[in-house]
């Protein structure tokens, strides 16, 4: 008797629940942000997920402002390419300027699994002894300041490392759904009809956008039978005048609504579904500056690249070792009051031999073997120029903070 009222005691009210099932596969090439909770995808280069917040969140947009000849900010967008082909997502490549075929055969080479050390062994040694001799020139107190991950001798599970010297094999292209929009292809087919108000070269972009999403299984909202996926949505210089849009050719465009209202859409389709977009503009050829405001507002994250080439920071030796400052000009604010910003408000970018690197922007070491005291004086004024641009994104200071 006193067993069985022991036994009673024992038991509780809490009981497995018959429904409860084993959590929903995770999708490839994601991982969940430990700040907000929200899916995060690789841009394909590990020193931007860093600065992103970690990368880039699904159902986010990504606008990256060209440098004015094109050159890299070609190349992260092909990095956010090939991330998309190994991890298995679905591609969708749209342009005006470039067949998506060609853009696809230019993506580099991506180093898998041991392949790091093989590869890029030379440039990772010349990297370690770089900074061993930096750390022996600058002062004691700078060497403790957080780092960007440039270098691919430190293994991430988040993301993968490009050889931009080696193009991807067509086998590993063919392992991946690929859509392709080449505007010169489809117009002809489609009368010239202003839908959503917007031009034809825009409302058909977005009816294919939103015909793959909602066939190919993409739209959260409705429940899908086949396995998720990932849809990476890669839009190249989107407002120049070969999409039939005048807002880098004049002041006063005839519709300057056309491209903000694209944004507008598109990221109402994003917002519900499981898929990623980075898109290139033109901005510097955008004249009107409240067009591109707006292009901004409309956009989650805005990251600018300036390139140093044919104007007067390509030979000061401030800048010898970089190739470009990077301006983060947005970062989203993602089931948060607050965005998350990155300790590193000065950035640079250059351009190794196989590797494009985002770094931390600091002076050279010692200036004193080819610099004269004059010289020092201009180089100082240009330090104090570059706050205004490259720290965009600082809270509090103003300056450079080295």
């Amino acid at each position: 008797m006193a067993a069985a009222a022991g036994g009673e005691r024992g038991r509780t009210s809490f009981q497995r629940r018959p429904g409860a099932g084993p959590r929903p596969p995770a999708l490839p090439g994601t991982r969940p942000s430990v700040r907000h909770g929200q899916l995060l995808l690789s841009s394909g280069l590990p020193s931007l997920d860093c600065v992103l917040g970690g990368g880039v969140a699904v159902g986010t947009l990504l606008l990256i402002e060209e440098d004015k000849y094109g050159l890299y900010s070609n190349l992260l967008f092909k990095y956010f390419l090939a991330e998309g082909i190994v991890c298995g997502h679905d591609l969708f490549v749209a342009s005006a300027k470039e067949h998506p075929d060609n853009i696809l055969k230019e993506l580099p080479a991506p180093l898998l699994d041991d392949s790091y050390g093989k590869e890029l062994g030379d440039e990772a040694a010349a990297v370690k002894s770089e900074d061993f001799q930096d750390s022996m020139k600058i002062a004691w107190r700078y060497q403790n300041l957080p780092k960007i991950e440039t270098s691919p001798t430190t293994y991430t599970k988040f993301g993968h490392y490009y050889d931009i010297s080696k193009k991807i094999s067509p086998e590993l292209c063919q392992s991946v759904k690929l859509h392709r929009f080449y505007l010169h292809e489809e117009l002809p087919f489609e009368p010239k009809m202003k839908t959503w108000n917007m031009n034809s070269g825009y409302a058909r972009l977005l009816q294919s956008i939103q015909r793959i999403i909602s066939q190919e299984g993409f739209d959260g909202s409705d429940p899908q039978k086949k396995q998720r996926n990932i849809l990476r949505i890669g839009i190249q210089s989107l407002g120049s005048i070969l999409w039939g849009d005048d807002v880098c050719c004049s002041d006063t465009p005839e519709d300057p609504q056309s491209l903000t209202k694209f944004l507008y859409v598109l990221r109402g389709l994003l917002r519900k579904s499981l898929s990623a977009c980075i898109i290139t503009v033109p901005a510097h050829l955008i004249q009107n500056k409240a067009i591109m405001e707006r292009v901004t507002n409309l956009s989650d994250m805005v990251v600018g690249l300036e390139s140093f080439i044919g104007s007067e920071r390509e030979t000061n030796p401030l800048y010898k070792d970089y190739h470009g400052l990077v301006h983060v000009h947005q970062i989203p604010r993602l089931n948060s009051l607050i965005c998350d910003v990155s300790d590193t408000k000065d950035l640079a970018f250059r351009l190794k031999r196989k590797q494009f690197t985002i770094e931390r922007l600091h002076l050279p070491p010692d200036l004193s073997d080819t610099v004269s005291r004059a010289s020092k004086q201009d180089l100082a004024g240009s330090a104090k120029l570059l706050s205004s641009g490259c720290g965009a994104m600082a809270i509090g200071k103003k300056h450079l903070d080295f």
